[in-house]
């Protein structure tokens, strides 16, 4: 067993990520590549400073908030960098969110700064205008992979008491700024849960636990090196990406890799093509989604994907079905003819900042979770647990996952009584449901508050999904809890009477038959594999799911359509 990391009471994450890869002689190497564009450490470093000036010159003080709305584009890199070595708080949101959301981040986060586009900056006028903590507004222009993401933007003048500046042009004029002294502990960055109940809350993390996790997971754990090159399919404003695109690169002397537009199958097959990554953030979604437009392509006669390059690839955010995986690796796999490495699934969350349980190298088992990353433990206890001290379930029994490590957040912002169910002490409660074997791999059974309980008995949503999933003519789907209308006030409130209702995405070669031809199919292959409770009362067919921002398939909005 390695020693568990232990860093400096004086501490500061830019200095960690960033500004050593300097002293240790990488100044000259890239950093950063955007389409043809590439920028050298010194390069990310002295922008960087920059934009702590910039900070400083708006007046705004240590342990203020910054909030940075951009896509990933490389203005998003050195203001990270800049807001942790100015010492201020980094906050982040997703620039594509509804109006509704990003003006609840400006309230919510009250920012001094706010780093955005041209376009939702117009948007967010009226609550930037009303905030009395926002002291400056800076825009990057909105441009392609490859444009320059430097060049200045027209800003009308008007008076306004708000100071609003064009990034590029403001860094060009002022100072420089040396790191500030900040302390281990000190609050460093606010990750955004997803929010799939009520509005998003911040997990308020330090310094120290980026580094902690980037020590035990991404160094020791899944092996990032010097000499890696990342792409990443999550947006930079999500933790996930943040972690395994730019700090965990970062970190070791690698190359993160960044493209602008949305990512879709054709958007990240241009990002791989042209920069050869070693690692690949995925999801399980857009892993589906690679596999169909790659066979798509094939029968036009074109080259298709080729991973040969990678060394790993890492998918988290929601269950990766073994199925999905199995016809991944049967085409990129390990000694596949245009196959990189392994797929590495793992689990993490906001509130312990990122992959705290996952396979690994020589470690993989299909359909698990992994086990513990070393330097975390973890617990499986039942449901309704008071407390870490209460006793674990049995090998093998379905409970709620307890983790304990060094990255738990101090809290959520604003939500006492959220904070006080969620964190004790270094122990967090997930809320997520898993299993444990006796060799300690992790076997993953839905989120606590999506359980179904039909005729009496608890259905795991995830279960449901994976057997439609083995179905040859199915590449994705999702399962929520429906009322028969026929049974519909039989009992006070449909108590009783819910049944699973699955969406289904079919494969591209499954979608010229009769939908009902195939519902009757994909019901018969349920019925085979599962309890007769289990399978899905209802099949719809559909071209797509609906995804939040973190690319995950949104049951939100699926249950709101089942309620409306």
């Amino acid at each position: 067993m390695q020693e568990k990391p232990v860093f400096p009471e004086s501490f500061n994450l830019a200095e960690y990520f960033l500004f050593d890869r300097l002293r240790e002689g990488h100044g000259a190497k890239v950093a950063v590549r955007f389409g043809g564009r590439a920028y050298t450490y010194q390069e990310v470093a002295d922008r960087s400073r920059r934009f702590a000036g910039l900070l400083q010159e708006a007046g705004v003080r240590q342990e203020q908030r910054v909030l940075v709305i951009l896509p990933d584009t490389p203005p998003f890199v050195w203001s990270i960098f800049g807001t942790l070595a100015a010492g201020c708080v980094l906050t982040m949101g997703n620039p594509e969110a509804p109006l509704a959301d990003l003006a609840y981040l400006v309230e919510y986060t009250r920012a001094a700064v706010v780093v955005t586009l041209p376009r939702v900056a117009l948007s967010l006028d009226e609550a930037l205008a009303a905030s009395p903590h926002v002291r400056a507004v800076y825009l990057v222009p909105e441009v392609s992979t490859g444009d320059d993401p430097e060049s200045n933007v027209e800003v009308d003048d008007d008076g306004a008491p708000l100071r609003v500046s064009s990034l590029g042009s403001a860094l060009a004029q002022v100072k420089e700024m040396q790191v500030v002294s900040t302390r281990r502990d000190d609050v460093a960055i606010w990750l955004f849960t997803s929010g799939s109940t009520g509005k998003s809350k911040a997990a308020i993390h330090t310094h120290r636990d980026f580094a902690f996790n980037t020590e035990v997971y991404a160094k020791r754990t899944v092996g990032y090196r010097e000499g890696d090159v990342t792409v990443s399919v999550p947006r930079l404003y999500f933790g996930y990406a943040t972690g395994t695109n730019l700090f965990f690169p970062f970190a070791v002397g690698g190359t993160t890799c960044l493209f602008a537009e949305r990512p879709t199958p054709e958007s990240l097959m241009a990002a791989l093509h042209r920069h050869q990554p070693t690692v690949v953030t995925n999801v399980p979604t857009m892993i589906g989604k690679l596999l169909e437009h790659d066979d798509a392509q094939r029968a036009h006669g074109e080259k298709g994907l080729d991973l040969r390059s990678v060394r790993f690839s890492l998918s988290a955010g929601e269950a990766l079905p073994p199925s999905l995986l199995s016809r991944y690796l049967e085409r990129f796999g390990p000694g596949c003819e245009r196959g990189g490495g392994e797929v590495y699934d793992g689990i993490g969350s906001a509130e312990m900042f990122h992959i705290y349980a996952t396979n690994r190298p020589g470690d993989v088992k299909p359909g698990s979770l992994g086990r513990v990353v070393e330097g975390y433990e973890i617990q499986i206890l039942p449901q309704g647990a008071a407390g870490p001290g209460a006793p674990s379930c049995a090998s093998d029994e379905i409970g709620v996952l307890w983790v304990k490590g060094d990255s738990v957040a101090l809290a959520y912002h604003q939500d006492r009584d959220k904070s006080f169910a969620t964190f004790h002490g270094q122990w967090c409660c997930t809320g997520d449901l898993f299993r444990i074997d006796d060799a300690g791999y992790l076997w993953f059974s839905g989120r606590a508050d999506d359980l179904l309980k039909v005729s009496g008995l608890w259905v795991s949503p995830v279960e449901v999904e994976e057997c439609l999933m083995q179905h040859p003519d199915v590449a994705l789907a999702a399962v929520i809890g429906a009322v028969d209308p026929a049974e519909h006030g039989a009992e006070a409130d449909g108590v009783g009477l819910l049944k699973p209702k699955a969406y289904v995405v079919l494969r591209e070669g499954a979608r010229k038959k009769l939908a009902a031809d195939v519902i009757k199919s994909l019901q018969a292959h349920a019925k085979e594999r599962l309890a007769k409770h289990k399978y899905p009362r209802w099949i719809v067919i559909a071209d797509d799911l609906p995804k939040n921002d973190r690319g995950k398939v949104d049951k939100k909005t699926l249950k709101e359509r089942e309620r409306t």
